[in-house]
C-alpha cells in the first residue's frame, strides 16, 4: 500500500517537473540586457548623463506606536529623473519580518512607481528599525528605504 502511493505521489512529481520545464516564457516579461548599462567602464568614459536616476519622495517612514501582531505598509514613491530605463533588480529587506513589493518592468524617464514595505509586528515588542536595500541600473546602484515602528501590547494601551 505505502509502496503504490509512494509511486504515485513520484509519478505526479515527475510529470509537474517535466510541464514546468516546457511552459515558455512571455516576451513581454522579459527585459532587454540593453537597459543595464555601466558607464565607469574600462575605457575611461564615465558619463552618467544617459543613466536612470531614482529619486524617492522619502526614503524614510514612521509608523508610530502600533500594536503586536498588526501588520502594516507603506508605499514608497519614486519617480524615475534619469534619461532611461529604470530596472529594480531586487529589493532586500533586512529581517523577515518584512516583506518588499516592487515593479518588476522597466520604468521609463518621468514615470513614476511604488516600492511597497510591509511590517508584521507579531511577536516584536519595543523599538523596531528595519531597512530594505534597494538594488537598480542607476549610479550608485543601492537606496536604502527604512522603517521603523514602536510595537506595543495590546494590554499596554
Amino acid at each position: 500500500m505505502f509502496r503504490s502511493v509512494f509511486l504515485v505521489f513520484i509519478l505526479l512529481f515527475g510529470l509537474l517537473f517535466l510541464q514546468s520545464c516546457n511552459e515558455e516564457q512571455n516576451s513581454e516579461e522579459l527585459l532587454s540586457t540593453d537597459l543595464v548599462q555601466n558607464p565607469i567602464s574600462a575605457d575611461g568614459d564615465s558619463s552618467l548623463e544617459q543613466l536612470p536616476k531614482i529619486e524617492f519622495k522619502t526614503t524614510e517612514h514612521d509608523f508610530g506606536k502600533i500594536i503586536d501582531g498588526v501588520k502594516v505598509a507603506f508605499k514608497f514613491k519614486f519617480t524615475n529623473t534619469g534619461n532611461s530605463d529604470l530596472v529594480i533588480s531586487q529589493v532586500k529587506t533586512s529581517c523577515g519580518c518584512t516583506v518588499s513589493r516592487y515593479p518588476k518592468k522597466a520604468i521609463k524617464p518621468g514615470e513614476s512607481a511604488y516600492i511597497e514595505l510591509t511590517f508584521d509586528s507579531e511577536r516584536r515588542k519595543g523599538f523596531n528599525h528595519k531597512t530594505a536595500t534597494v538594488v537598480a541600473n542607476t549610479q550608485p546602484n543601492v537606496t536604502t528605504l527604512s522603517i521603523k515602528a514602536m510595537v506595543i501590547g495590546a494590554d499596554d494601551i
